[in-house]
C-alpha cells in the first residue's frame, strides 16, 4: 500500500501520520528524516547535503529524488510505505511516476487557516521530554508548567504567530498545484484522491482514514 499525506501545519498530520503507520504496518517517508540519515552517515552524499543546509538553501530534487529511491529499496518497505513532504512539487511527483511506483491512496487533510493557527499558537512544550500542551485543547494541570516535572513549558519559535501564518502560505503555495496534478490524474484512474475534513476529533479522522484504507 502506498499512500500520499497532504495536511498544513495544525492539521493534525503529524498523528494521523503515527496512526497510520501502526495500524497499517508502512514506515513514514518524510524527506527531512532521509537528508538527515544521509547527514548523519557521513558520506560524500551527506557531505554534500550538509553543506547545502547550513548555508541556508534548499537540497535540489535530484538528491531527494535519489535518496527516495534508496529508501524504497528497505526491508521495511515490502509492504508500501506513507510518503509525508514527498512529492513536494509536480517534477518530484512526475519522478515518482517514472519510477512506476504506484500511488494507491492520496488523503488531504483540509481545515481552515484560521482554526489551524489557534491549534497551533496555543501549544506548549516541555522541551526535555517532549510532552506538548495546549491552553485551550490539551492544558496543564499548573498554568506554563509541566505536570510531571513542574518545570516551565515554552513556546517554539516555529509556533508564533507570523511564522505559523508564513508556513500556512507556504503550505499553499506548494500543495495547491500538487493537488490539482493527484486529482488529474485520479480522473485518468492512475489512484485514489479523498479529501477529509481534519476540524473533528482525532480518533474522527482516524476512523474517516481507516475507512478509507481498509
Amino acid at each position: 500500500m502506498h499512500i500520499i499525506l497532504f495536511g498544513p501545519p495544525g492539521s493534525g498530520k503529524g498523528t494521523q501520520s503515527k496512526f497510520i503507520t501502526k495500524r497499517y504496518g508502512i514506515p513514514q517517508i518524510a524527506t527531512g528524516d532521509m537528508l538527515r540519515e544521509e547527514v548523519n552517515i557521513g558520506n560524500k552524499l551527506g557531505k554534500t547535503i550538509k553543506n547545502i543546509m547550513n548555508n541556508g538553501n534548499l537540497v535540489t530534487d535530484e538528491i531527494v529524488i535519489s535518496l527516495f529511491k534508496k529508501r524504497i529499496n528497505h526491508d521495511d518497505c515490502q509492504k508500501g510505505f506513507l510518503l509525508d513532504g514527498f512529492p513536494r512539487n509536480i517534477y518530484q511527483a512526475n519522478a515518482i511516476k517514472k519510477l512506476d511506483i504506484y500511488i494507491d491512496f492520496i488523503i488531504e487533510l483540509v481545515i481552515p487557516d484560521e482554526i489551524a493557527l489557534l491549534r497551533i499558537i496555543g501549544r506548549q512544550v516541555h522541551i526535555t521530554s517532549g510532552r506538548i500542551y495546549h491552553i485551550k485543547y490539551n492544558p496543564p494541570k499548573v498554568k506554563d508548567r509541566d505536570d510531571i516535572t513542574g518545570e516551565k513549558l515554552t513556546i517554539r519559535k516555529d509556533d508564533q504567530e507570523s511564522i505559523v501564518r508564513k508556513r500556512l502560505l507556504e503550505y499553499h503555495k506548494l500543495t495547491l498545484p500538487l493537488i490539482k496534478y493527484y486529482i488529474h490524474e485520479t480522473k485518468k484512474n492512475n489512484h485514489q484522491y479523498y479529501k477529509i475534513n481534519a476540524n473533528n476529533s482525532i480518533d474522527n479522522v482516524s476512523v474517516q482514514i481507516a475507512n478509507i484504507l481498509d
